[in-house]
């Protein structure tokens, strides 16, 4: 079998890599774009400063421009609009041979307060992709330039991605490059206007970083950061069981949770369940103590439901929101359907977890609240004669968000997942790029993955494509400018694909921690060929697949030394199974792959 494939997989111990490295990044174009004027084009957006040095020296005055974005072909944007951002800076000349480091103002909202501290050793940092030389009345051959660029160490060739489908590989390299772009603190920051972790923007920062490097420790110390640093959402709290989860199945380590065991308790907001076992903040027991027990100082706090961000028009004012925001019109009951099915989440994790620790009484009692709660969710929160679930008790709304997090969760029962899969389909990229990784999610738990991979090939203005479109090389905030006025180009929340493509749409994840076992499920969708790599703490896995004909596919699937696998079918879709050259018998279970090399062979009915 010969599929194109680009890129080399290189294993790393994990943990090996914990700190910083810097980068010089020479210009990929410059134009000459008027007198004593240039225009430098680095190719991508990065965080970091210009170095510039002058052979022949330069005594006159020189002015600088930095930014993310362009007005016209050759001209750096110096309106950008949100927080894109665009510095300019005037410098009085350039010594003879001699690198100079350019000294850019701090943004006061970024470097001071709750934002993370860079070492002193860098400096101030913006990202920028874009530079103007103007005044520069040396010939320009005579100036070095370079993009000096900030990240923790990043492995690139660790991951790699390509398919038949060009802009699904364009979304992958934009999405792939945002985890090692944004990683220029050490922790998982929401972007460059406020620098601060966020636990739900965490999360889908860890899933991607994990599905592109095998870096485990800027996860582990952004985990350990939010537990003594919590931020206000009530949905963002319910997040820190899932990072716990993820870093144990993907590293089969418990130190963190036998470490946080206790505390991680009050962050499932356990504290507010009801006797139906579903939670609300309008509980009396959402006060002082409760927020003293998540880890805020300031414990007049209040915890506030948001369901995905931004919030709508009404709320904000923003002139050119959507009417409905980012929620697809979600009402605010006191019982909502989002934060239970993310605290029902919690308690799955939580009994896993008692099991762990050796606590058995303590992992009936998760599971039997879970169950509570799954049971009031479907009783209470499900519409039967319209067959959705509404946004929570006291309404008949019925939100994008509040389905696809149920069907993500796997709370919905059989009988009732064909019209919320429908309902879910119906609502269309109804909710934020955050939102998008659950409603990924929840299409592929229903099988649908030619409508999942529809959406992340989509060309209109609620997609990846129109990032790259706008002009970022990192995901944005928000799809486009218009939907958050405020947004930035270097949010890595936006980075779904970057684990939904390994996760889901190939199917690989953990099946056991630490990847002793790999389960593989893919759901390939309408793509004719793909090749991908995947770094895991035990080494790449890496697999191939061709739609040979309308009823042959062929999938090569190479496992590290130390590692298993379930390959996992629909035995309704394949008449035969033929595995290193013999016939297997799909129908009673899995396909069991061995270390090494894998040949599947699938003929379909």
């Amino acid at each position: 079998l010969s599929i194109p494939f680009t890129g080399m997989a290189q294993n790393r111990t994990a943990g090996s890599c914990n700190g910083f490295e810097t980068r010089l990044v020479a210009p990929v174009s410059i134009h000459h774009t008027g007198e004593h004027h240039y225009f430098i084009d680095f190719g991508k957006d990065a965080f970091g400063t210009l170095v510039l040095s002058s052979s022949t020296g330069h005594p006159d005055s020189l002015i600088v421009h930095l930014g993310e974005k362009t007005t016209g072909a050759v001209t750096i944007d110096r309106h950008p609009g949100g927080t894109i951002r665009y510095q300019k800076v005037r410098l009085p000349g350039l010594p003879r041979a001699t690198d100079y480091t350019l000294q850019l103002e701090p943004d006061k909202r970024n470097t001071s307060g709750r934002a993370v501290s860079l070492p002193d050793s860098f400096g101030v940092v913006m990202p920028f992709r874009y530079c103007e030389l103007e005044n520069l009345y040396v010939p320009i051959e005579k100036i070095t330039v370079r993009q000096k660029v900030y990240t923790h160490c990043f492995n690139d060739s660790a991951s790699a991605f390509t398919s038949s489908d060009t802009i699904l590989n364009q979304v992958w390299d934009l999405c792939k490059y945002s985890i090692r772009a944004t990683s220029f603190t050490g922790l998982y920051i929401d972007g460059d206007r406020e620098r601060i972790p966020y636990e739900a923007d965490a999360y889908i920062n860890q899933l991607s970083h994990y599905a592109v490097d095998n870096e485990y420790s800027m996860a582990r110390h952004t985990i350990e950061y939010l537990m003594d640093h919590p931020t206000w959402p009530t949905e963002w709290q319910l997040h820190m069981a899932l990072m716990f989860y993820q870093d144990y199945m993907y590293t089969g380590n418990t130190q963190l949770i036998s470490k946080y065991y206790e505390r991680l308790k009050q962050k499932t907001l356990m504290a507010l369940a009801g006797d139906d076992g579903l939670i609300s903040t309008s509980s009396a027991r959402h006060n002082g103590r409760l927020m003293a027990s998540l880890g805020f100082t300031d414990t007049t706090q209040r915890l506030k439901d948001i369901v995905d961000w931004p919030p709508a028009q009404k709320d904000t004012n923003w002139k050119l929101a959507r009417k409905e925001g980012e929620r697809d019109g979600f009402v605010f009951t006191p019982v909502n359907t989002v934060v239970n099915c993310f605290y029902y989440r919690n308690m799955k994790i939580m009994a896993l977890f008692a099991g762990l620790m050796g606590n058995p009484e303590e992992e009936l009692d998760f599971t039997e609240r879970a169950e509570k709660t799954k049971n009031s969710i479907n009783k209470k929160l499900f519409n039967r004669e319209k067959g959705y679930y509404t946004d929570g008790i006291g309404t008949e709304h019925g939100s994008l968000h509040a389905n696809m997090l149920p069907l993500a969760f796997d709370i919905v029962p059989d009988a009732y997942k064909a019209s919320v899969d429908d309902y879910v389909k119906s609502r269309g990229m109804a909710c934020s790029v955050y939102g998008a990784q659950y409603l990924l999610e929840a299409l592929y738990h229903a099988g649908e993955a030619d409508y999942a991979l529809k959406l992340m090939t989509a060309t209109h203005d609620r997609s990846w494509y129109n990032m790259i479109k706008s002009g970022s090389t990192i995901t944005m905030e928000a799809w486009d400018m218009k939907y958050k006025s405020n947004a930035d180009w270097n949010h890595a929340w936006g980075s779904a694909p970057a684990n939904i493509i390994p996760r889901f749409l190939w199917g690989i994840q953990p099946k056991t921690p630490g990847f002793g076992v790999v389960r593989i499920k893919p759901q390939l969708g309408t793509l004719s060929n793909s090749s991908i790599v995947v770094p895991t703490i035990k080494g790449p896995i890496i697999c191939k697949y061709k739609q040979v004909n309308d009823q042959n596919q062929l999938f090569v699937i190479e496992l590290p030394s130390r590692m298993t696998g379930d390959f996992c079918l629909d035995p309704e879709e394949h008449s035969q199974v033929i595995l290193h050259g013999k016939v297997t018998d799909s129908a009673s279970g899995p396909v069991k792959l061995s270390p090494g090399i894998n040949t599947i062979k699938l003929k379909t009915l």
